[in-house]
């Protein structure tokens, strides 16, 4: 007998409008959590910005994300996607209003910060309310759709900072990148309340504020004295500071156990970090997204050494953004390798990084956008090559329990990485400056450090558990299903 096929949904323009709608709201996060790298030397001449300022208006926005993703995501499960979505999405807004407004450096890096926390009560809930909005003939279409955004957000950041800086709109000089967000907040505010349907979880746990607060010391214990040991020439309690670190992880590991054993919500399961899969992600993630930083030192130094303009800079960023297009299409099928894919992405983009630095090198101040093409377009197929599979391996090699939160642990530690390579490559490459180094040495070693990092990561990915990756429903057919409550807007 014949077995019946699912009865199709029928279309529903509601649905992809509000997808449209929260992808706006995404693609401004990814904007500015990078918009800020071409702008850097206009900020530090027309706020007097040192370079440690600097780096914490670029790390303090990624560790405020950071550190408020999965609370931010108990919160929207707890209390309603929508409602959280949208009190990010004002809050973004606002401090994006904020941030163009500073009038000095501390008020940037306040600003900014704020800024990342907001950021981090709109994020969470995309995906989520992905799911919830479309039945399941339609959520891998849709997920594909709204990985758009981060093609969008990784070419736009550049080139819409570029524009905007060279366009100096009403003499505003960098302000714009901004303001910009308003428009862009407010319509999509007015989209999510008409389009969007607000939905919690059934089986949410509580907010683990105890288990947050160690984790955020563990990681400024190593962020802080990286970034300002610099600038106060490293007294002892830097590396004091960098030595707590191991400690208070430990102190988490063992706080979240006792919580699990309680039978309480954990804000990590310790039971995770004993799976390879979620091991070797965290490993390579960190390492990994710490080298994407790179962009900063090659911003500064074409702009402040070779001489050209921001939207020069923007533009000759792009090869980047094209190699990881050019692999896109072939992401899907070879993703299936799973570790070699990952291990070779790392090589690949160690390599490009090599030749990027050797052209700085050879060229020196007659350096120009085409001499850097071959080493960032290989840069950037690295970046595809390895991103593109890494949570792709997590997912495939962790049990169905526990791969939402493995994704999001992954996610987080992304972001740690992200806000790591600022403050590391900018020890190096600003340290390099600062102390009088030549700015064509001071960049090529920095770019190099980033390669580093890349190599370092390669045997990282060893972690990660071999063979080929297999995508299958993630729960037996004779499981119940987990479901959310019943939306509150039709």
């Amino acid at each position: 007998m014949p077995v019946p096929r699912p009865a199709t949904t029928p279309y529903n323009p509601r649905r992809w409008a509000a997808l449209v709608v929260t992808m706006a709201a995404t693609v401004m996060d990814l904007i500015d959590g990078t918009v800020l790298q071409v702008a850097l030397p206009t900020l530090r001449r027309e706020l007097g910005a040192s370079s440690t300022q600097l780096e914490w208006a670029m790390a303090g926005y990624t560790l405020a994300f950071a550190s408020g993703m999965i609370t931010a995501s108990r919160l929207g499960d707890r209390h309603g996607r929508l409602k959280v979505f949208q009190a990010g999405l004002i809050a973004f807004t606002l401090t994006s209003l904020l941030t163009g407004a500073a009038v000095n450096p501390e008020m940037l890096v306040a600003a900014r910060i704020l800024q990342g926390a907001s950021a981090a009560l709109m994020v969470p809930q995309v995906l989520a309310m992905l799911r919830v909005e479309f039945p399941p003939v339609e959520q891998q279409r849709a997920a594909t759709v709204y990985g758009l955004t981060f093609s969008i957000g990784g070419v736009g950041a550049p080139l819409l900072g570029g524009l905007l800086l060279d366009a100096d709109l009403f003499g505003l000089g960098w302000r714009p990148i901004f303001f910009v967000n308003l428009p862009v907040g407010i319509a999509a505010l007015i989209g999510t309340a008409v389009l969007c349907r607000d939905s919690r979880s059934e089986h949410a746990t509580t907010t683990d504020i105890r288990g947050l607060v160690l984790a955020t010391a563990a990681v400024l214990a190593l962020l802080y004295p990286l970034v300002e040991g610099r600038t106060l020439d490293w007294p002892w309690w830097t590396f004091a500071d960098m030595a707590a670190c191991p400690a208070l992880l430990w102190l988490f590991g063992r706080y979240e156990g006792a919580v699990v054993a309680r039978g309480h919500g954990a804000l990590i399961d310790p039971a995770l970090l004993r799976r390879r899969a979620v091991l070797g992600g965290l490993s390579v993630a960190v390492l990994f997204f710490a080298g994407a930083a790179y962009p900063v030192i090659v911003t500064v130094h074409l702009q402040s050494t070779v001489g050209f303009s921001p939207l020069h800079t923007a533009l000759t960023l792009v090869p980047a953004a094209v190699g990881v297009g050019l692999f896109s299409p072939f992401a899907t099928r070879l993703r299936q390798l799973g570790r070699p894919l990952a291990v070779l992405g790392c090589l690949v983009l160690a390599l490009g990084l090599g030749l990027t630095a050797l052209a700085v090198v050879r060229y020196g101040t007659g350096l120009h956008s085409w001499q850097l093409i071959p080493g960032l377009l290989i840069s950037g197929v690295g970046m595809s090559m390895t991103s593109g599979v890494l949570i792709a391996t997590v997912l495939a090699k962790t049990p169905g329990h526990h791969v939402g939160a493995a994704a999001g642990l992954v996610n987080t530690a992304i972001q740690i990485g992200a806000a790591s390579g600022v403050a590391l490559l900018g020890t190096v490459y600003f340290g390099l400056l600062d102390g009088g180094h030549p700015p064509i040495r001071s960049a090529a070693t920095g770019l190099l450090a980033a390669a580093g990092l890349y190599l370092l990561a390669a045997p990282a990915a060893l972690i990660l558990p071999a063979g080929r990756l297999v995508f299958t429903a993630t729960r037996p057919p004779a499981a119940p299903q987990r479901k959310d409550a019943e939306v509150t807007r039709a």
